[in-house]
């Protein structure tokens, strides 16, 4: 095992962080922006290594490292690159007129100051770099602390962080739960912390101590509920992939299936199939269980069920590889109350993916979001500026001492919504259902405005864009019916 990163180092990068971020350095956006395309060509220039190490610790396929790490990270660079200086600019309240006349009342994003990432071991490049990409583009510094369970991958970002990055605002550190416990000790101005809920409360009891703003990215359980009326074809192989992507290694991931007894014995079938057609009788292009302590957990779990082993089982120790593997009539407790981050519909797992999305959890599967301008957000401190003119100086002078109670019916907030007495609940009920007809009648308006609109333009152009033809030939059919 490597050398941890002694404490008197970790004392002088804190150090020098601290002082940085006091300069005032990352705060320019010049400096961001070459910052973010620096980690564009630490990874360009370094994918093979990339593949190499993640191969070393998990024997991680070519295309499952490309896909997962290597790609995310630059498609995150692209979308804060594309939008930083939106991001960043100083923006109006919504105040009304009066007030923002007097007041002149801006937003200006600043960055909440030296931040901590602390990232797990099933994507150790990625969910490293990525809460980096968005602390940048927010202009904190950042100390980096990757997982010590991927010696590998850990290896490789205490070469390329050095190299490519600015020393002075952004550092990295190793070290296991002891080192780790010393680092949340300190103060910090944001933590981003990505693993376990059992690591997560120590990480939440230590910012507590400094009530250092948190990020909490954890692990979760990720039911797929398969219906009656479910495509199964669909469903075995959207859930089979989901297993197989980093064997199954993902807070995202299908841990469990609830299906109608209808489809469930097809259902069985089918992930079976996708199973075997997936690894096509191999394990040796699988991702391995990272480290024997869960490879250790996982065989339990299979050996000790109550359930029917229905495809897979098999285990080697030596490569802690675990074949894919379904087990029916599982008695579980399920909680019919439970609240989930995200939900993807019809499949598994594409909530995660989608762009300018938030991604994130709440109770055991943490609280916070990132991705896109939500990275950015958990990374600042949203700033109210007001700049008063002498006018709104004159006009408060009625807040001044000596008071005069007979002023304050001057300022009386009116009830300009109409609020009632004696106003229930089912008065409340009828009033929203008027507001959704209303909702509907006005969409209904506004696409009729758009399709005679095109009409006009259409029958200006001599009929070339074909839509009177098209709204014809629907009349037509709508005649025939």
């Amino acid at each position: 095992m490597a050398e941890y990163t002694p404490e008197a180092e970790v004392e002088a990068a804190y150090n020098t962080l601290q002082a940085t971020f006091r300069s005032g350095k990352t705060k320019e956006i010049a400096w961001r922006k070459w910052q973010l395309k620096q980690v564009w060509w630490m990874i360009e220039e370094n994918e093979q290594r990339i593949v190499e190490a993640l191969h070393k610790d998990m024997n991680k396929p070519v295309f499952e490292t490309t896909f997962t790490e290597s790609m995310t990270i630059k498609t995150d660079i692209v979308e804060h690159l594309k939008n930083i200086d939106k991001w960043t600019a100083e923006r109006p309240t919504d105040t009304p007129l009066a007030m923002k006349a007097v007041l002149r009342p801006t937003i200006r994003p600043e960055p909440l100051g030296v931040a901590l990432i602390i990232g797990p071991w099933n994507f150790p490049i990625s969910l490293v770099l990525q809460p980096m990409i968005a602390a940048i583009t927010a202009g904190c510094a950042v100390m980096l602390k990757p997982s010590e369970v991927t010696q590998a991958a850990q290896a490789l970002l205490v070469d390329l962080i050095p190299k490519y990055m600015d020393p002075s605002a952004i550092r990295i550190v190793t070290g296991g739960p002891a080192e780790t416990g010393s680092l949340i000790a300190r103060k910090w101005d944001h933590i981003f912390f990505t693993g376990s809920v059992n690591v997560a409360r120590y990480v939440a009891a230590a910012a507590a101590k400094n009530l250092t703003p948190t990020v909490l990215e954890l692990g979760g359980q990720c039911p797929a509920i398969v219906t009656k009326t479910a495509d199964v074809e669909t469903a075995a192989r959207q859930i089979a992939w989901a297993k197989f992507l980093n064997s199954g290694q993902i807070c995202l991931t299908v841990n469990h299936v609830f299906a109608h007894p209808d489809v469930e014995k097809k259902l069985i079938e089918r992930m079976t199939f996708y199973f075997n057609e997936f690894k096509k009788g191999k394990t040796s292009e699988m991702t391995h269980i990272v480290n024997d302590k869960n490879f250790e957990r996982l065989k339990a779990l299979l050996e000790k069920t109550d359930g029917k082993v229905e495809c897979g089982g098999e285990l080697d120790a030596s490569t802690r590889c675990i074949n894919p593997s379904v087990v029916s009539n599982v008695t579980m407790k399920v909680i019919s109350s439970t609240i989930s981050g995200g939900v993807t519909v019809n499949g598994v797992l594409i909530h995660a993916a989608v762009p300018g999305a938030p991604f994130g959890g709440v109770g055991d599967s943490g609280h916070g979001s990132y991705h896109g301008d939500y990275g950015f957000r958990s990374f600042s401190h949203m700033r109210v500026i007001a700049r008063p003119t002498s006018v709104f100086s004159k006009v408060s002078s009625f807040l001044l001492p000596p008071y005069s109670p007979d002023r304050v019916k001057w300022f009386a907030v009116r009830n300009s919504l109409g609020i009632k007495r004696n106003w229930t609940l089912e008065d409340e009920r009828r009033e929203c259902s008027k507001g959704v007809i209303w909702k509907s009648a006005s969409r209904v308006l506004k696409l009729l405005v758009v399709i005679i609109t095109l009409g006009l333009v259409d029958s200006k152009l001599q009929g070339r864009l074909g839509l009177l033809n098209a709204f014809n030939n629907l009349i037509g059919l709508l005649k025939g019916k």
